[in-house]
């Protein structure tokens, strides 16, 4: 049955974990040692950690000592009484500390008492980290015969226990901490290697404009309009323009207005606080705060509703905004980024579309080209994704052949780079072997009312076209050599010079110099 005499020794432990608990481990120490003070009337006290190797000890944290009496208190392993604890683990209990030679009094305290004719008495207990001692945790106190040493020996290391597992959560605090700041630093690596300007495809003379453009605006805080139709990669410049400008370690958000329902985008976009709305009850950061120190990304920025121009309109004035239901003005530090595929120029004169945010976001433009107007990319374009997608969906893709490539081309891909990179997905999804041929890609491009590129035939035709387009790539493979070429098709050579008799093939023009 616990005594109040017991109660009052244990209370203490509720004080420390609390003041544990409350702050970081290094400023814990000082109001650990306080409280023990307080508990045990000790006339100092002392948190000691060993070093690396384990083979020294160091005053961390004092009460009761000058900066002098700490500076000298540092002990070896073995040496002096923290340094006996430290090398066996066990707890040392000194109730008259004068008759024990290996009291070595660096802090001079024993030394002070003599002067004044008292005795004292000496408590030093391990703190144990991952098994190991790790430190040690020692009182010094006025001497009573009627103290009960042993029970107030189990508090003291109850107490360093609790720092010692403090010490423990702290340095797995700092172990992930300093895992998600080398993963945070790995990824920003990788994003900004990921959206550098070597990795925006192409080098047709309209692209050669885009990288002109992307280069002058990155370095800037300029707001930036990137016009151009759906699919062309308004996103990816967006990206480039970010993560090559000074704030490329700061936040990027990007916010798809067209997706997002009339009634949702000005909470999105601003937050709100509980109670705004009947849901609201929590409060929510938009995304200009998010972005605070980076970039805003809003894609489809025409269509923004007139009441959420606005308010728009507003923070690239003054550079403040307050959530809904909030009164409070919130200042934001954001780069303005925004997109659009409609012709906002006809937005402003009939009406829906501000005039003066117009002006506001129209201070640098940037257009990307559609790829019909690019050609001399689709090859470059094509050869990537066959190279991004196989590795994606295990499968061996090595090349394109003479006659897919000839459709890529001749086609004039309405939905730009988004539609390419579908047509190449699907391409490698439906092929056997290691060449994507003109049959496997989308009958979109295969439909002469879609494309306008290939009439219709029948089936003998078709087997036909087929077959010269196989004779073709194979002899490209063997580079124009016809013994080589019968062998790939696992046929004659007899029959293979007939059929390039038939079809007019010229395997001379295959070979290399």
């Amino acid at each position: 049955m616990s005594t109040p005499e017991d109660v009052h020794r244990l209370s203490p432990l509720l004080e420390l974990s609390h003041a544990l608990a409350a702050s970081d481990i290094r400023s814990a120490l000082p109001r650990v040692l306080e409280i023990l003070a307080e508990a045990f009337g000790a006339l100092n006290g002392a948190i000691l950690l060993a070093d690396e190797e384990g083979k020294g000890l160091r005053i961390e944290a004092a009460r009761g000592l000058s900066q002098q009496a700490t500076e000298r208190a540092h002990y070896k392993a073995g040496e002096g009484i923290n340094g006996r604890v430290l090398a066996s683990g066990k707890a040392v209990v000194l109730p008259q500390a004068s008759q024990e030679p290996l009291f070595l009094d660096r802090t001079g305290v024993l030394r002070e008492q003599k002067r004044k004719k008292t005795e004292l008495s000496f408590f030093c207990v391990p703190v144990f980290l991952d098994r190991k001692t790790a430190g040690t945790l020692c009182l010094t106190v006025p001497y009573d015969q009627y103290r009960d040493y042993d029970r107030d020996t189990k508090v003291i290391q109850i107490a360093a226990s609790m720092v010692g597992l403090a010490m423990k959560v702290a340095k797995l605090v700092a172990a992930d901490r300093q895992r998600l700041a080398e993963e945070n630093q790995q990824l920003r690596l990788e994003l900004r290697e990921r959206y550098d300007l070597r990795h925006l495809i192409g080098h047709s003379h309209a692209m050669q404009r885009v990288y002109e453009a992307v280069a002058q605006a990155a370095p800037s805080s300029t707001t930036v309009l990137i016009r151009g139709e759906s699919g062309t990669g308004k996103e990816l410049v967006a990206h480039a323009l970010h993560y090559n400008s000074p704030r490329a370690d700061k936040p990027f958000i990007k916010v798809s207005c067209g997706a997002l329902p009339e009634n949702l985008i000005e909470s999105e976009l601003f937050g709100y606080e509980p109670g705004a709305f009947t849901d609201a009850r929590h409060q929510k950061k938009g995304r200009f705060e998010l972005a605070h120190g980076g970039t805003l990304f809003l894609d489809e920025v025409g269509e923004l509703s007139p009441a959420t121009q606005v308010k728009l309109l507003r923070v690239l004035q003054e550079r403040e905004f307050e959530r809904l239901g909030g009164v409070k003005p919130i200042q934001v530090d954001v780069r303005l980024i925004t997109a659009t595929h409609r012709d906002l120029e006809s937005a402003v004169k009939n009406g829906s579309f501000r005039e003066d945010l117009y002006y506001r976001l129209h201070v640098f433009e940037l257009f990307m080209p559609p790829l019909r107007e690019r050609q001399a990319d689709i090859l470059l374009l094509a050869d990537h994704f066959v190279e991004k997608i196989s590795a994606a969906q295990g499968k061996d893709v090595r090349r394109i052949s003479t006659s897919a490539i000839d459709m890529l081309v001749a086609y004039h891909w309405p939905g730009n780079v988004r539609e390419l990179e579908n047509a190449i997905e699907r391409a490698i999804l439906v092929s056997e072997g290691g060449v994507i041929h003109a049959h496997h890609l989308p009958p979109s491009l295969q439909t002469a009312e879609v494309s306008g590129t290939l009439p219709s035939i029948g089936l003998g035709d078709a087997v036909a076209a087929f077959e010269r387009d196989l004779l073709q790539d194979t002899l490209k493979s063997a580079r124009g050599n016809r013994a080589r070429a019968a062998r790939l098709l696992r046929t004659t050579e007899r029959i293979l010079n007939y059929k390039i008799k038939k079809y007019d093939l010229e395997p001379e023009r295959f070979k290399t110099p």
